[in-house]
């Protein structure tokens, strides 16, 4: 079925929907399986009519598709396996295991036996592995958050889970739109048509005249006039909805912009009313063309009638509101995209200007100079010295507008830091190519800005914001490359650069060279531009002077439409630029030249009251209420509707507060005021083959202790317990140091594990004066012991000294399995019982444990001899053993999307291992900061993964690093520097957004994690009593699984403490200098000397 027939039945869908058809939309969607309803699917989980939910699933999937789908199968039919034990209807339980799980025999015998034995027992809780189950709804919401993580990650529901964002009522207002052209094309259109059925095409029948009651059409007959108004009805079926859904008033003029008013003299041969034997006598073929009725392949593959029906001529700013007066001839414009009357420009003698066009003010002038020519090419200073004249050829903010950037005619790239007006500073200088830099653009592939530039050497480079490393090199261009633009589909990004002989090269960012390669026509200086419904537009001139505006059709590369209207002897290239999903405007002539998007012929033209270049640059602001187009005498003129600046007073208000907040939330791209200057040739050298930069010195965009401070230049110093909040946690017997820490999954326990090999479990309950069972410091747990239990669990130690063994523990996913080691064998807990279910394997010790996320009885065992074991507890046998350390293995991490295990161990690699087939995928060596001697340092790296499952925490004593587990690159690092106390342990926040980091002079500190800024450093006399003994410090911290500001250490004493913001301020991101107290600002001079 095409794509259109397939949109079809989703509007179809969507009306079924809302016209209360709730069944029959469901039959519909199990028919085709264009669209999983996962909310109706979610209902039927919680409400336990497990046959439909499966008779549901079941029309999307079959069982033996993939491991996803026989997994979603087996847990509906198990909880209701489990659901009718639980009701004591043992007969229904015994029917649905032999009728429904029989089926996974094959797959797992085991644990069809264990569920068979399940039907002796009385109580299906006293089996182990359900003693926690409390009852149906429960298990149920448990299960339904479940199935959707199966459901998402299943590859064959990637396009079935999102319905298409189609406006409501999108098919009740296409067939409007089509009653809209029928009427007309009608030969006596009346003012108010009566239609009463949609089976056959509408026709007005023609109204008495005072001569005759019905009167034939003749030549002399003139056709009523097009400018009348028409209501079309639908029925009165619909008049429950709103007019502008239900009835649409049109004009001629709005349905065929650019058409004549007169449609001329129509005549019927036959005397029928059939529309398709009309025929057009006075109107000229071109225009009878655009006139007649399209096929329903036409107006499915070309037109868009949702927007035939607007008279866009209102929308256009067309009113010249202010002349602003740049003083040198304006080059390039960019309107911010938040703040949408601030207006950036750049200039033919290399002058930048910031306009408020509001009110017309200049808010910054700025003339070309060179930040540091020390550090740029020899070639520059030779052509700088030569001819001191230098151009703007490019202006652009970033999407966010945090950053701008400056494309010059010679060499370089000069990129800013934006907060507002009075907050601009000088961010990255990149001698960027040899030649001129012709254009320039923002993009972040993997989350990660990049400035993309294009030059006269035949080069595209990307770079890194914060850094200025060249990331991606993109060559294979034949002439200069002329322009770019970056775009996406879905999580792929993309970059096409066209050259100046119109040669179209798109590529990924992977250095892997073009994967499309075609030419746009005219053959000359050709940008492209996507309008905000992705549709893909083109606009150049030829070296003959001929220009060129075309459509094209984004996944072939071919011209869909080419537009008219342009002369054919420019003596410049034209510059277009898209009014949000409507217009094409192009300055041409000494004017401004529009299109609406779905028709090739020129709509209109605006002269801004002349004084216009021959190809004026023309900029439409995000909202397309403001137009700025360059103008002679050094000039840009401010266009706008009638209403004009005055609209945007209230709004612009509101912009402006939301991208002050927006760039002050984006430290993660480490806004500094100083200027770093990255020349081409070292760059060039850093660039390998496959984009991985192996200078260390460049790649890592390495911040040292004296430039990592907060955005204001400061950083919060905690060194009163009053002015955060702390938790000891309770301990009525002496602890040995705290080796291992975490948090359970749920959030109300924590779990230690001490030198000694025994374990120590707190826990928060619900009571009056705590309203949740979650963890807080604001209330005390209770260190937790069932009373069945006796003594404490503690860990094998046969054969092992405390001194020397390495404890490691791993909990599982729902919380009731601990598997723990300290030199012996491992152990396997319950911690519904607190006590040893059983022994896992024998030496050598293993020294990091790591449950599989997809399944509980998988487990990576890093062990001391340097292998790892994928071990099967359920059949307790290793499945594999994985070989490449050389040394113990020290850290070990699963990426559930990316399917891999990163491993990390003492002999200073990480390996990245495929789980399917369990292959080593890379491996590449920890880089340790250049200062630091390998013989010196202990290599032990622990690993964890970043909530977005790509990138991973290295945590080393001597950095933090992270890593790209797809290309295993460090993409930022961060070190404590010559003279800082070596890092004891690390971890991310659960939402990823902060690193939570100890040391071992006792410092913690809490760092931004995209770009290791420092929140706040709390000293040890914060937390730490009086009587603690001197050398205590975190050796490792956890984070709250749910709560992103909250986080536990583990003292070398034993104590465990709970750290939170303080109440008032909440965030340890909104920490300020008086927040509870009299928190310290430290300067960044004086704290690089902490």
């Amino acid at each position: 079925m095409s794509a259109l027939s397939k949109d079809l039945v989703l509007l179809i869908s969507q009306f079924l929907d809302e016209e209360g058809f709730k069944e029959t939309a469901r039959m519909l969607e199990r028919e085709s399986s264009y669209y999983f309803n996962m909310k109706f699917f979610e209902d039927m989980i919680c409400s336990g009519d497990w046959d439909e939910a499966e008779r549901y699933f079941s029309c999307f999937t079959k069982l033996t598709d993939n491991r996803f789908s026989m997994k979603v199968y087996f847990e509906i039919r198990k909880q209701k396996f489990l659901e009718a034990l639980d009701n004591k209807d043992r007969a229904k339980a015994l029917d649905i295991l032999v009728k429904d799980l029989k089926t996974f025999v094959s797959y797992n015998e085991e644990l069809f036996k264990e569920m068979t034995l399940l039907l002796t027992l009385n109580d299906i809780r006293d089996h182990e592995s359900l003693s926690m189950y409390s009852d149906a709804d429960s298990a149920r919401k448990v299960m339904r958050v479940e199935l959707k993580k199966l459901i998402e990650a299943n590859p064959l529901f990637s396009d079935k889970l999102e319905f298409p964002n189609a406006a409501s009522h999108r098919l009740r207002r296409l067939i409007n739109q089509s009653l809209n052209w029928q009427h007309v094309l009608c030969a006596y259109p009346q003012p108010n048509p009566d239609i009463r059925t949609l089976f056959v095409d509408h026709v007005c029948v023609p109204i008495p005249s005072d001569d005759h009651l019905f009167s034939t059409l003749s030549d002399s007959n003139p056709v009523p006039s097009q400018t009348t108004s028409m209501l079309v009805s639908t029925s009165s079926a619909s008049n429950s909805t709103s007019s502008s859904e239900a009835h649409s008033s049109i004009s001629s003029e709005a349905l065929s912009l650019g058409d004549p008013t007169n449609i001329g003299i129509a005549t019927i041969t036959d005397g029928s009313e059939d529309i398709t034997s009309v025929h057009y006598s006075s109107i000229p073929e071109s225009e009878l063309a655009i006139l007649k009725r399209p096929s329903d392949e036409e107006i499915s593959a070309d037109s868009h009638p949702d927007q035939s029906s607007i008279d866009i001529s209102d929308d256009l700013p067309k009113n010249v509101l202010r002349i602003l007066n740049e003083g040198s001839s304006p080059t390039s414009m960019d309107f911010h995209p938040e703040h949408q009357t601030v207006l950036l420009v750049g200039t033919s003698v290399g002058d930048i200007g910031l306009w408020e066009v509001r009110s017309g003010e200049s808010l910054l002038s700025r003339n070309f100079k060179v930040w540091d020519i020390a550090a740029c090419s020899k070639i520059f200073k030779a052509t700088l010295l030569k001819d001191p004249s230098v151009s703007v050829n490019r202006v652009a903010w970033s999407p966010e507008g945090c950053f701008f950037g400056v494309a010059y005619s010679k060499h370089i790239v000069q990129i800013y830091s934006y907060n507002d007006a009075k907050d601009v500073q000088q961010k990255l200088e990149i001698d960027a190519h040899v030649g001129g830099v012709n254009d320039l653009a923002f993009s972040a592939p993997e989350k990660q800005l990049l400035v993309i530039t294009c030059g006269d050497d035949k080069t595209v480079k990307a770079w890194d914001v914060t850094s200025g490393v060249k990331m991606y090199s993109f060559e294979g261009h034949d002439a200069p490359v002329y322009s770019l633009c970056p775009h996406s589909k879905g999580n792929v990004h993309f970059l096409s650069a066209t050259s100046v002989n119109s040669n179209i090269k798109v590529c990924l960012y992977d250095n892997l060279g073009a994967k499309v390669d075609y030419d746009a026509p005219g053959l000359g200086c050709t940008s492209m531009a996507y309008s905000g419904d992705r549709r893909l537009f083109s606009c150049g001139t030829s070296k003959s002077g001929e220009s060129f505006l075309a459509e094209w059709g984004d996944s072939e590369g071919s011209i869909k439409r080419t537009y008219l209207g342009l002369q054919k002897s420019s003596s410049g290239v034209v510059q277009f630029d898209i009014m949000k999903n409507q217009v094409l405007a192009a300055g041409d002539e000494h004017v401004i030249k529009l299109w609406d998007m779905d028709k090739v012929e020129l709509f209109t033209t605006i002269d801004a009251e002349g004084g216009l270049p021959e190809n004026p640059r023309v900029r439409f602001n995000k909202e397309g209420t403001l137009l700025a187009v360059s103008a002679n005498d050094n000039k840009i003129k401010i266009l706008a509707k009638d209403s004009g600046l005055h609209s945007l007073h209230t709004s612009q208000n509101c912009s402006d507060d939301a991208s002050r907040d927006l760039c002050h939330n984006f430290k993660k791209l480490g806004i500094e005021p100083s200027s770093t200057v990255a020349c081409a040739g070292a760059a060039d050298e850093a660039v390998t083959n496959n984009g991985n930069p192996e200078n260390s010195e460049v790649v890592k965009s390495k911040i040292t202790g004296k430039s990592t401070t907060s955005k204001s230049g400061r950083l919060i110093l905690i060194t009163s317990p009053s002015q955060f909040q702390i938790l000891r946690l309770p301990s009525p017997m002496k602890a040995n140091k705290i080796s291992r820490l975490i948090y359970n999954n749920a959030g109300n326990s924590i779990l230690a594990l001490t030198s000694n090999a025994s374990h120590l479990c707190w826990k928060w309950s619900q009571n009056d004066t705590h309203s949740s069972d979650k963890a807080t410091a604001k209330v005390p747990p209770q260190l937790w012991q069932p009373s069945s239990s006796s003594g404490l669990m503690t860990n094998d130690l046969t054969g092992s000294s405390p001194e020397e063994a390495v404890p490691c523990f791993a909990l599982s996913k729902n919380d009731s399995y601990l598997l723990s080691a300290c030199g012996g064998r491992i152990s396997l807990y319950s911690l519904l019982k607190f006590k040893t279910m059983l022994p896992i394997m024998q030496p050598p010790a293993a020294t990091c444990i790591a449950f599989y996320p997809q399944d509980n009885n998988i487990l990576a065992i890093g062990r001391d001899d340097s292998t790892i074991l994928i071990y099967n507890v359920r059949s307790a046998k290793v499945d594999t053993i994985l070989e490449g350390h050389s040394k113990r293995v020290s850290g070990l991490a699963f990426s559930n999307d990316l399917n891999v295990l990163v491993s990390s161990g003492a002999d200073a690699q990480i390996f990245v291992w495929k789980v399917e087939g369990w292959g080593k995928e890379r491996s590449r060596f920890l880089q340790i900061p250049d200062d630091r001697t390998l013989s010196s340092l202990s290599l032990d790296t622990d690993i964890q993964f970043h909530q977005n499952q790509t990138e991973f925490l290295a945590v080393h004593e001597t950095c933090l690093s992270i890593y790209d587990a797809r290309k295993l690159e460090c993409v930022k690092q961060w070190s404590p520097g010559d003279f800082g106390a070596p890092i004891s342990h690390a971890t991310f926040s659960c939402d990823g957004q902060m690193v939570y980091a100890s040391f071992e002079d006792g410092l913690v500190s809490i760092f931004d994690a995209s770009d290791f800024q420092l929140y706040c450093r709390i000293n040890p006399t914060a937390y730490l009593s009086p009587t603690s003994s001197l050398g205590v410090y975190p050796l490792v911290v956890a984070a709250h699984p749910q709560e992103p500001d909250q986080f536990a250490v583990g003292l070398k004493d034993g104590a465990v403490i709970v750290f939170e913001p303080p109440i008032s301020a909440g965030k340890w991101s909104m920490l300020t200098a008086y927040e509870n107290g009299s928190a310290s600002k430290i300067p960044a001079e004086s704290e690089a000397n902490q």
